[in-house]
């Protein structure tokens, strides 16, 4: 495994302890060797009861590679963790998605740092 940027040791740091910008997130899904909990800072993408992720480098992002083996998976918002199933959406518009999505500066940014963008749905219990 690559070793992690600063940025994103920071934002867990905050997330971890409730105290990020809401324009992120924490998704909690199950190492699809290890079998532990592994946790991602994303862009917070909740609208009503589905949480939406737009993974700017699609398969390539060990969280959707864990998705993919496991859909189960948490998410934290503010200082609430709710369980969830993610579905991988193949050929979702990424573009229109991220355009809907509550934070449009987070989005904006994702779109111009993408590779190989893939839509993900995660349906909230």
């Amino acid at each position: 495994m690559a070793a992690e940027k600063p940025s994103n040791l920071t934002i867990r740091f905050l997330l971890r302890r409730g105290l990020a910008p809401r324009t992120w997130a924490m998704l909690e899904t199950t190492g699809r060797t290890s079998g532990l909990p592994r946790q991602t800072p994303v862009g917070n993408g909740m609208v009503g009861d589905i949480f939406w992720i737009v993974a700017a480098h699609g398969r390539q992002a060990d969280y959707v590679r864990n998705i993919e083996k496991n859909p189960a998976v948490r998410v934290k918002v503010g200082n609430r963790w709710r369980t969830g199933t993610a579905v991988l959406l193949e050929g979702d518009d990424t573009g229109a998605r991220s355009r809907t999505l509550p934070h449009r500066m987070d989005a904006t940014m994702g779109r111009i740092m993408q590779t190989q963008p893939l839509t993900v749905r995660v349906d909230l219990d």
